[in-house]
């Protein structure tokens, strides 16, 4: 008589499997993920002036001038087609354009992370989304800035602070008056709190007067 076993898969392969899988997955996704860009998502910028678009980025790693990327992009609206104008690969590169011109200038700095630029002379065709583009490998990820210029043709006027100054004395004023009301009115009843039971005590006093006096002449009697 012979014997016949079965070799049983165990249902705890499978799961394995996909765990493994997944740490995988997870350790290649890890490194390199740490790039952020700092910008003003919206600029005012009055025209004829000279405006700053500034743009910062954050890094896990130090800049390495061989390997570091960087583009400026200007487009009209969000479906219009983007334009470059200022590019870095080894070296900064301006882009002239019939639209810039020479008006476009670097004014950061790669060892601090700044990678912004300047425009002068602004004009109203200049309003617009500016995108700043940044690569730092080993970092995996490619940051990206989006400035909305716009562009004014005076200053708002300043705010008239004698209003406020009025507005604020008033109130003041008027808080410092009720304040005092209170304080006196306090006073008022506290000093005629004290008037009634100094009066009770003598009424009190009186009537212990008057009830000695009462005993002391049924005394006599």
């Amino acid at each position: 008589m012979s014997l016949t076993f079965q070799r049983r898969t165990p249902r705890w392969k499978p799961a394995v499997s996909v765990c493994v899988a997944g740490l995988v997955i997870l350790s290649a996704a890890l490194p390199g993920s740490c790039m952020d860009v700092l910008v003003a998502h919206q600029l005012n910028a009055l025209n004829g002036s000279t405006v700053k678009l500034s743009c910062t980025f954050t890094s896990c790693y130090k800049v390495d001038n061989s390997k570091f990327a960087m583009n400026w992009t200007y487009q009209e609206t969000v479906n219009d087609t983007a334009t470059m104008f200022m590019t870095y690969k080894n070296r900064m590169t301006l882009l002239r354009t019939d639209k810039f011109e020479d008006r476009v200038e670097f004014v950061g700095n790669l060892e601090r992370n700044d990678v912004s630029v300047s425009i002068s002379d602004v004009q109203l065709s200049d309003e617009g989304i500016y995108n700043c583009y940044v690569r730092n490998p080993p970092d995996r990820v490619q940051g990206h800035g989006i400035i909305n210029l716009v562009v004014i043709t005076e200053m708002p006027p300043p705010r008239d602070s004698t209003i406020a100054v009025a507005v604020g004395a008033t109130v003041g004023g008027t808080l410092a008056v009720l304040i005092l009301s209170m304080v006196v009115l306090k006073c008022i009843r506290r000093q005629r709190k004290q008037e009634l039971i100094s009066d009770e005590q003598k009424m009190e006093e009186d009537k212990m007067e008057g009830e000695g006096g009462a005993e002391e002449g049924t005394k006599q009697q």
